[in-house]
C-alpha cells in the first residue's frame, strides 16, 4: 500500500482539526443559544400565565364564565398559545378554550389568589414565588406549542453546520494551494534526482517561490555542479591513464620494431642499392625505384613510432625560436619544389631566445607543416607566422583546406587517431608531447571562411637570463 505523502498528510491533518473545531463550536455555541432562547420563551409563557391569573380573580369570584372566556380567547391570540384552562378552587373547570395545532405541547400553571390592589405587583415576580400566603381562588393553565421553537433551533443548528462546512471547505482549499507550493519543489527535486540518476548531469533545480525552497534548489544545484566537476576530473584522469597505458604499449612495440623490422629493412635497402648499379633496363629501374620509395615510407613509419615512444626529456640549449621556425619553413618549401611558392612565411628577423631542444622542436614544427600540406590541394596557400606576445612566443600554421570536422577536433591530438588512409596518427600527438615538455601549449581550430589553424605557445626568456644559464 502506497504511503501518503507530505501533501496528503497535511490535508488530512487540517481537515481533522477543522472538523474537531466545528464540532466543538457547534456543541458549545448551539447549546448556549438553545438554552438562552428556551429561557426567554419560557419566561414569556410564565408572564402570560401570571397576567391571566391576575385578571381572572374577579371572574372566578363571581363565576363569570363570559368574562373568563373573553380573557382566555384574548390570550389564545398570542403566538404559540394553543390552549387556556381556568378552574376554581375546587378544581371545577370554568373555561377551557383551545385551537388546532400540530407538534409537542408544554404547559405552565399559576394559582389565582385573593389579594388587595396594593399587592398586585407581586403577581409579576420573576422568581415564581408569591408574596405572603393568600387564599387560593382557582388555577389557570396555559398550553403552548413548542414546535416553532424546536423548528427554529433545528434550523439554526443546520445553518451553523452548513456555514461551518463552507468555512472548512474554504480553509481546505486555501491550505491545499499553500501546501502545494511547499510540496511542489520537493517533488521537483525528486524528479530531478531521477533524471540525474539516468545520466543527465546538466539538469538543474528550479528555485521555488519560498526562501527555503530557493535555498534548497541553490544547494542542490551546487552539489550537481560539484559532482559534474568531479566526474570530468575523473574522466580526464581515466583518459590520462589510458593514454599512459597506450604509450607504454607503443614503447614495447617500438622496441620490437627496432630489433625485428628496422635491421632487416636496412639489409633490404643495402641489397637494393647494390642491385641498382647492375641494372640497365628502364623498366627494372622503375621497379627498383618503387621498392626504394616503399622502403623510405616504412623507415619513416618506424621513425615515427620510435620518436613518439621515446621518453621526452629535452636537451635544452639557448636557441633563437624565430630562426628555427624559419629554417623549418624554408626546408619544407624547398622540398615542395615548384609549388613551394604557396608558402607565405611571416617571421620577424629579431631574435627571440629560449631554452629548448632544437631537434624536438624542429620535428614538432615540421609535423604541423606536413599536416597542412596533406590537408590542402597543390595550389592552396599555407601561412606560417611567428612572433612574441608578452612573455610567450607564438607560432601559427594556417591552411586553406576543408578544415577540421567538429566531432574530430577534440580528438585530433590523440595518439593513433587519423582521418587519412595513410598515416600513423602520431605526428600531431608527438608535437603535443614536445610542446608540453617545454612548458607550452598547442591548440587546433577552424578559421573563416575555410581552413584550419594550429597555434603553438612557448615560454621565452630574455637574453640576460639565457646568458646567465649558459
Amino acid at each position: 500500500m502506497k504511503r501518503l505523502g507530505i501533501h496528503g498528510r497535511l490535508i488530512i491533518a487540517v481537515v481533522g482539526l477543522i472538523a474537531l473545531a466545528t464540532l466543538a463550536l457547534n456543541y458549545v455555541g448551539v447549546g448556549i443559544t438553545r438554552r438562552f432562547i428556551q429561557e426567554r420563551f419560557e419566561n414569556r409563557m410564565f408572564f402570560l400565565v401570571r397576567y391571566l391569573a391576575l385578571n381572572a380573580e374577579l371572574g372566578i369570584l363571581f363565576s363569570d364564565r363570559d368574562m373568563l372566556k373573553g380573557q382566555a380567547d384574548n390570550l389564545l391570540l398570542e403566538p404559540d398559545v394553543v390552549g387556556v384552562t381556568i378552574k376554581d378552587a375546587n378544581g371545577r373547570e370554568l373555561v377551557a378554550v383551545a385551537r388546532q395545532f400540530s407538534g409537542s405541547v408544554s404547559k405552565v400553571e399559576e394559582n389565582v389568589y385573593l389579594k388587595s390592589s396594593a399587592e398586585e405587583s407581586e403577581a409579576f415576580r420573576l422568581d415564581g414565588k408569591a408574596g405572603p400566603q393568600k387564599e387560593i381562588l382557582g388555577r389557570v393553565t396555559i398550553a403552548y406549542d413548542t414546535g416553532a421553537i424546536e423548528f427554529f433551533l433545528t434550523e439554526m443548528r443546520n445553518r451553523f453546520v452548513m456555514m461551518s462546512l463552507a468555512v472548512a471547505g474554504l480553509a481546505v482549499a486555501v491550505f491545499f494551494f499553500i501546501s502545494r507550493s511547499i510540496v511542489a519543489p520537493v517533488r521537483s527535486l525528486v524528479d530531478l534526482t531521477t533524471e540525474v540518476s539516468r545520466g543527465n548531469m546538466l539538469a538543474r533545480a528550479r528555485p521555488g517561490s519560498l526562501p527555503e525552497t530557493r535555498q534548497l534548489a541553490v544547494a542542490f544545484n551546487s552539489m550537481l555542479m560539484s559532482l559534474e566537476e568531479h566526474r570530468r576530473a575523473l574522466e580526464k584522469a581515466n583518459l590520462e591513464i589510458v593514454r599512459t597505458s597506450t604509450l607504454a604499449e607503443v614503447g614495447k612495440f617500438s622496441m620490437m620494431v627496432a630489433h625485428e623490422v628496422k635491421n632487416p629493412l636496412g639489409i633490404i635497402k643495402s641489397s637494393v642499392d647494390i642491385l641498382k648499379h647492375g641494372i640497365s633496363d628502364e623498366s627494372d629501374k622503375t621497379i627498383v625505384s618503387y621498392i626504394e620509395d616503399e622502403i623510405k615510407r616504412l623507415n619513416r613509419l618506424i621513425e615515427d613510432f620510435l620518436c613518439f615512444a621515446k621518453p621526452t626529456h629535452p636537451k635544452r640549449s639557448i636557441i633563437n625560436l624565430n630562426s628555427l621556425a624559419e629554417e623549418v619553413a624554408v626546408r619544407y618549401s624547398l622540398e615542395e619544389g615548384a609549388s613551394g611558392g604557396r608558402f607565405i612565411v611571416s617571421i620577424p628577423s629579431e631574435a627571440c631566445f629560449s631554452l629548448a631542444d632544437p631537434d624536438f622542436l624542429t620535428r614538432a614544427f615540421g609535423n604541423l607543416i606536413k599536416n597542412a600540406l596533406e590537408a590542402t590541394e597543390n595550389m592552396s596557400s599555407i601561412r606560417i607566422e611567428a612572433g612574441k606576445k608578452e612573455e610567450t612566443w607564438v607560432l601559427r600554421v594556417e591552411d586553406d583546406g576543408p578544415g577540421i570536422a567538429p566531432e574530430v577536433i577534440e580528438r585530433i591530438f590523440e595518439p593513433f587517431f587519423t582521418t587519412r588512409a595513410k598515416g600513423t596518427g602520431l605526428g600531431l600527438a608527438y608535437s603535443l608531447q614536445v610542446v608540453k615538455a617545454h612548458g607550452g601549449s598547442i591548440e587546433a581550430e577552424n578559421k573563416s571562411p575555410r581552413g584550419a589553424r594550429f597555434t603553438i605557445r612557448l615560454p621565452i626568456e630574455g637574453e640576460e637570463e639565457t646568458a646567465d644559464r649558459s
